[in-house]
């Protein structure tokens, strides 16, 4: 059986397709948070739809391999080593018994997905081997010397031509549809008029505003919890918005104003803190 040993780690974690359709019980899908570029990954090595990969947050990964495995790596373009030789990302590569592959610090983005054929075998828990970092399911974000099995998750040939991700550009604009309480705001039109910075407090449960402030309209009215998803844009009492990740709560009390369009989220997930974006209202 061939296996990943982890020689170094920043801060990685397995991530599939997650686990939906356990809201009920109060369990949230969580998943790959740029689903595009895991999904690339996957396709690239041959891998079945919802194979486990690893989620590389600003690089820093060294693994070594026992046998010989296929990997790629999408997503946040990190430097890429391979036993002491660089690669490009984007290509499936060969790393035999006794290699290491490394990832450096990507010069763009926030997140690399590394995609091994076969998928990362780790156990699975409600169905998905995704790490829920609010949740606390799932592998345990990964450290030095874990080891993690190699599965057998394979639907097709490896590719064989590569496919570059492209560093993402410029500061986004995303597009964002009115939420079910626009009108708990006094002016919700000032989410797509503002420049907003992503704050340092941001991780996969949301992805939390500066920049400006969305005044309420009545102060200390009070919201039930409501059910929540993905991109969903809530305004707490400080006005300053939080866009729901993958790992977000399956309910929020703070009125939603706005809900990002759901392909646009894997854009926000490769937003460092620091960086800006902004939004633009479309029709639902």
């Amino acid at each position: 059986m061939s296996e990943l040993i982890v020689r170094r780690a920043g801060l990685v974690l397995v991530q599939d397709a997650g686990r939906p359709g356990q809201a009920a019980i109060g369990v949230g899908r969580s998943g790959a948070a740029d689903r595009a570029s895991y999904d690339l990954g996957n396709r690239l090595v041959g891998n079945a739809p919802g194979a486990a990969a690893l989620e590389v947050v600003m690089g820093g990964l060294e693994v070594e391999a026992t046998a010989t495995v296929w990997v790629c790596v999408t997503g946040a373009p990190a430097p890429l080593d391979v036993h002491g030789r660089g690669e490009p990302p984007g290509v499936v590569l060969a790393l035999r018994a006794g290699q290491r592959l490394r990832l450096g610090v990507p010069a763009t983005g926030l997140r690399s997905y590394l995609a091994v054929r076969g998928g990362i075998n780790t156990p699975p828990v409600l169905g998905s081997r995704s790490r829920d970092t609010l949740a606390g399911l799932g592998c345990a974000p990964l450290s030095e010397n874990v080891t993690l099995p190699v599965g057998s998750a394979v639907e097709t040939d490896i590719s064989v031509e590569g496919f570059p991700t492209p560093a993402p550009a410029g500061d986004p604009v995303l597009r964002v549809v009115r939420g079910p309480r626009d009108d708990w705001v006094i002016d919700p039109d000032r989410l797509v008029t503002t420049t907003w910075t992503v704050s340092q407090d941001s991780d996969r449960v949301g992805v939390r505003l500066s920049g400006g402030g969305l005044e309420h309209a009545e102060p200390g009215r009070q919201l039930p919890s409501e059910g929540a998803v993905r991109g969903a844009i809530q305004v707490p009492p400080s006005g300053e918005p939080v866009v729901f990740g993958p790992d977000h709560p399956v309910t929020g009390g703070y009125p939603v104003v706005g809900v990002v369009v759901d392909e646009d989220t894997d854009r926000l997930a490769q937003l460092r803190p620091g960086e800006t974006v902004g939004f633009r209202w479309v029709r639902g």
